[in-house]
């Protein structure tokens, strides 16, 4: 039998998309409750909507602040030729970096940190310069973003 997404995405589908992003804590019981579904409903529709690769995981959202990283700052990066394979090496070294995404237009990839002050993200800065030229901008404050559900 194939999975039909845009069955997965009615409604109820949505309704389960925004609560477990709101928390991806909650039981089947009470994500039932909250549709109107009884627990094994809404296990096998999440079971099909993590097949069709609608959920690709559930995560903890981790608190930079508790844990002394209390600076967040973008960092965009202009590679220089021949740079980006040193550049992803150094990359995957790097704890400070929340995000990468390689992008289009003059930079190249624009990164998320978060580190414990200024002066550690300088030394972030510094290690970058090495693969071409950053420009960083600091976070000063997010605006919350409610779950991305298609049709709503």
């Amino acid at each position: 039998m194939t999975f039909d997404s845009t069955r997965a995405l009615d409604e109820i589908g949505q309704q389960l998309l925004v609560a477990l992003h709101e928390n991806a804590r909650l039981s089947f019981s009470e994500l039932g409750r909250r549709v109107g579904l009884s627990a094994p409903a809404v296990a096998e529709r999440l079971r099909r909507m993590e097949d069709a690769g609608i959920i690709r995981g559930y995560r903890a959202e981790i608190n930079p602040v508790a844990l002394g990283q209390g600076l967040q700052a973008y960092l965009r990066l202009t590679l220089r030729y021949g740079q980006e394979d040193a550049f992803l090496r150094q990359l995957s070294r790097l704890p400070e970096v929340l995000s990468a995404d390689r992008v289009t237009g003059e930079d190249c990839y624009v990164l998320k940190l978060a580190v414990a002050d200024t002066a550690h993200l300088e030394t972030v800065i510094g290690t970058m310069k090495r693969y071409g030229e950053p420009v960083t901008s600091i976070i000063l404050s997010s605006v919350p973003r409610p779950a991305l559900v298609p049709g709503r």
